[in-house]
Parts: structure tokens; C-alpha cells; sequence
């Protein structure tokens, strides 16, 4: 695959270092304003840097955007008149719906939306994608890309927005519960380093069990909790001070906080 990703700031970058471990690119171009921080990427002899938009797309097949949604729209003005039909378009703007990148392009090119999370970096983004009606043919292709880069699933796009809260904004919702979980750990007696590999570690193996039985989280905790037992006894309380309502919540406040972002 020919791919160009045109803005490398830190998600730009995770998705480039992923396409390289996987080693499923023939080319690829990465663009920048100014070219001098990638110098190491410049090693690569499937990489090309270049502060030049139009050449990296004429140059390239797939088109990935990470560029800060206040650029895009410019972006996509001055590299309209690059396109052809055999470009595919991917988004990782978040909240900039497909109609508004059709104002500007057209209907004719297949456009694809994305939202992956920070966890790209490390192959293991959640990544939701949708896509116009001339990119249903090869969304294909957007969900070889990212499930190379972790996993993906195909959504409408009226979801996209909450996926952004459960996934994008998932990531720190979970490392506040992980902080919270080591610092338990200390109040227990021990160091905060041995506590952070406790929690991380038992978070990975829930969620491990969870992907690997498809099973239902309260059957995971009923392996665990015995009548009158600790287990049990904690998660009551936790429960009385309000952790599954105060995340529902968290939740709830942030999907209206990216609506009222996304229609200012």
C-alpha cells in the first residue's frame, strides 16, 4: 500500500510506527510544516518526509488526516484539485462529520471516518470507523489498517460521537480507575511501583477473561466473590459510594460536552 499521512504530530505518528512494525506499506509519505523533527524517520527507506501535501497525495493511494480540526478544512481546499478516483480518503478528526468533507471534495470520493485512541501507539487502539456511500466498497481497507493497529468496528456514524467517549475518552476514564486502584494499593502498605504493576497487570487479566471466555463481567465477578467474603464486601461499598453511577455519569457529561463542541 501507498499511504500518506498528512499531519504527524502524536497520532500521526502512532499510526505511522504501527504501519511500520506491521510492514504493510510499499511507501509511505509523512508530512509536516516543518520536517526537522522527523529526521530519524527518514531512515527508513519506505518513508518520505516532505512539507509538501499535494506531492505526498499524488504519490499515494490512501490518504490518512491527523491534522488539528481548525487546519482541515484549508487542507482539504488545497489538495482537491490532487484527487482522483483512485485515492481513498481516512479521517481522524474528531467531530468533523463526512457531509462537511463532501462540501468541500464531493460526493465521488470514498471517505472514511475514524476514531482510534491514544493506544495506537502500542497496537491496541479501539478504533470506530464509518464511512460515505462511495467508501462502503472500501472500508475495507480502513479496518486492515487499524485492526493492524489493534481492533476496529465498523459503526454508523450517528455513533460516532459517543464512541469517541467511550473509546478515545475510555483511556483515561480507565487510568483514573487504574491511579485509583494503585494508590489503594499503597494505602495497603505497598510501594507505588509494586502497586501499579498489581493494578495494571489484574486489569489486563479482567480484561483478558472477558475477551477470551466472551463472557459477561458479573459472571467473572461471581467466580470471585464468596458469601460474607472480601470481595463482596468491597464491591458493596464501592457500590454505596456511587462508582458505577458516578461513571455512567462521567460518561453522560462528556458525550454532551463533545455535542456541544461539535455544533459550536
Amino acid at each position: 500500500m501507498k499511504i500518506a499521512i498528512i499531519g504527524t504530530g502524536n497520532l500521526g505518528l502512532s499510526i505511522a510506527k504501527g504501519l511500520l512494525i506491521n510492514n504493510t506499506i510499499t511507501t509511505l509519505y509523512l508530512t509536516k510544516r516543518d520536517i526537522s523533527s522527523l529526521a530519524e524517520w527518514g531512515a527508513h527507506k519506505t518513508v518520505f518526509l516532505t512539507t509538501d501535501n499535494s506531492e505526498a497525495i499524488r504519490k499515494s493511494d490512501i490518504i490518512i488526516f491527523a491534522v488539528q480540526p481548525g487546519q482541515f478544512e484549508k487542507i482539504l481546499t488545497a489538495i482537491k484539485p490532487d484527487l482522483t478516483d483512485k485515492h481513498v480518503l481516512i479521517s481522524t478528526i474528531t467531530g468533523f462529520k463526512i457531509d462537511r468533507i463532501e462540501a468541500i471534495l464531493g460526493t465521488q470520493f470514498p471517505i472514511i471516518r475514524s476514531m482510534p485512541n491514544t493506544a495506537i501507539s502500542v497496537r491496541k487502539s479501539m478504533t470506530c470507523i464509518c464511512s460515505n456511500e462511495a467508501g462502503e466498497k472500501r472500508i475495507d481497507i480502513a479496518s486492515a489498517i487499524f485492526n493492524g493497529l489493534g481492533t476496529s468496528i465498523t459503526i454508523e456514524e450517528e455513533h460516532m460521537q459517543a464512541a469517541t467517549v467511550i473509546c478515545a475518552s475510555g483511556i483515561a476514564f480507565w487510568m483514573r480507575l487504574i491511579r485509583a486502584m494503585t494508590q489503594g494499593g499503597v494505602q495497603l502498605g505497598f510501594e507505588a511501583k509494586e502497586a501499579m504493576d498489581m493494578s495494571v497487570y489484574t486489569a489486563l487479566g479482567a480484561a483478558t477473561l472477558l475477551l477470551e471466555n466472551k463472557s459477561h463481567p458479573e459472571a467473572e465477578i461471581d467466580k470471585v466473590t464468596t458469601p460474607r467474603g472480601c470481595t463482596i464486601t468491597g464491591l458493596n461499598e464501592m457500590e454505596h459510594q456511587g462508582l458505577s453511577s458516578s461513571l455512567i455519569q462521567g460518561v453522560a457529561a462528556s458525550f454532551n460536552k463533545i455535542n456541544d463542541i461539535s455544533n459550536q
